[in-house]
């Protein structure tokens, strides 16, 4: 498909309209910096002496963090938190990014999902992360939870243009909190848009979904080593889910793009060799896509920019933004 360049910056410079909302699982990443000392005399451990903590959101978080700098605070995020310390943290960090946190719903029985990652540097060396701890309560939400988010899904959707369904198999998304958010946004003639790891032929009657290579595979059940391969994998999941398109990230190798009736669309990378950090850009992909087709954009030019995004967010550490101006000169410069 001959891509116009003109007709893509039109939809890029529309980023900033749509108003977004993100169901899903809801987590911070935080970040512990610190320099190496010594030896511990108590065990053989490093010492570190704390330089930095840094607040991150991450999964779902961070699909809405990137909406949220590409259109302007037009982002709102439903799902779950604790009643515990890291909530507010949370809250914090979705209001200095500008996303509406309003809808969250307490659950005192769960953990805040937080992963705290504790990293180390000497001066004569890169930080190297040493350890991770994950805080986060697994499992499904009980009945009573369900039916307050469900209740906010229903309150918030005819207030939005577009719902991405963040799942990060925490416990969130619910099959009947899929199956009513799905209904919802269809109902409403909303576009809703599936970025998920397992599972893919749950989600019915989509506007698209946004699978990485292996999670395809895992879902299709073969393994995926050709073009041809890509084609049977994204007819497959357009038929089980009866989704208008389907997006299907392919890392170094770009993405994929299947529509009904043979439509195959293959994109290649940008800035392949100045790749940093691919943290988060998954997120960034599936957000920037949401919200170039919520602008009227077709799959592929939708699929363009949120490859553009992608490959600008890669080069910097951890779960990183971006925004229309930074899209814009990495257009004008491809």
């Amino acid at each position: 498909m001959f891509i116009n360049k003109e007709q893509l910056i039109s939809y890029i410079n529309k980023l900033s309209e749509p108003k977004v909302l993100i169901v899903g699982d809801l987590a911070i990443d935080e970040m512990v910096y610190g320099d190496a000392e010594r030896i511990s005399r108590e065990a053989p451990v490093l010492i570190l002496r704390h330089s930095e903590t840094k607040l991150i959101l991450g999964a779902a978080s961070n699909a809405a963090h990137n909406v949220s700098s590409i259109n302007n605070g037009k982002t709102g995020v439903i799902g779950v938190c604790g009643d515990d310390f890291q909530a507010g943290q949370l809250r914090d960090a979705f209001e200095k990014a500008n996303v509406n946190c309003g809808l969250l719903v307490v659950d005192p029985s769960r953990k805040t999902t937080t992963k705290t990652r504790i990293s180390g540097s000497i001066t004569t060396s890169i930080t190297q992360q040493i350890v991770r701890i994950d805080r986060q309560t697994d499992g499904f939400l009980s009945a009573e939870i369900e039916n307050e988010v469900l209740k906010q899904i229903e309150r918030a959707i005819p207030e939005y243009d577009a719902i991405i369904l963040s799942n990060y198999h925490i416990g969130t998304l619910t099959p009947k909190i899929i199956q009513e958010t799905i209904r919802l946004a269809n109902q409403n003639n909303k576009i809703i848009v599936v970025d998920a790891q397992k599972d893919l032929d749950i989600y019915k009657n989509i506007t698209s979904m946004t699978p990485n290579l292996p999670d395809t595979q895992k879902s299709t059940g073969f393994v995926i080593e050709s073009e041809d391969d890509l084609k049977r994998a994204g007819d497959k999941l357009l038929n089980e889910t009866n989704a208008k398109s389907i997006l299907i990230t392919c890392g170094a190798d770009g993405m994929f793009v299947t529509r009904p009736n043979g439509n195959y669309t293959k994109i290649p990378v940008f800035n392949k060799s100045e790749v940093f950090d691919v943290t988060g850009a998954g997120d960034t992909v599936t957000a920037v896509y949401t919200l170039a087709l919520a602008a009227g954009a077709d799959p592929v030019y939708a699929a363009v920019i949120g490859n553009v995004a992608a490959s600008l967010v890669v080069k910097q550490y951890g779960c990183a933004t971006t925004n229309i101006d930074e899209i814009l000169k990495a257009v004008e410069e491809l």
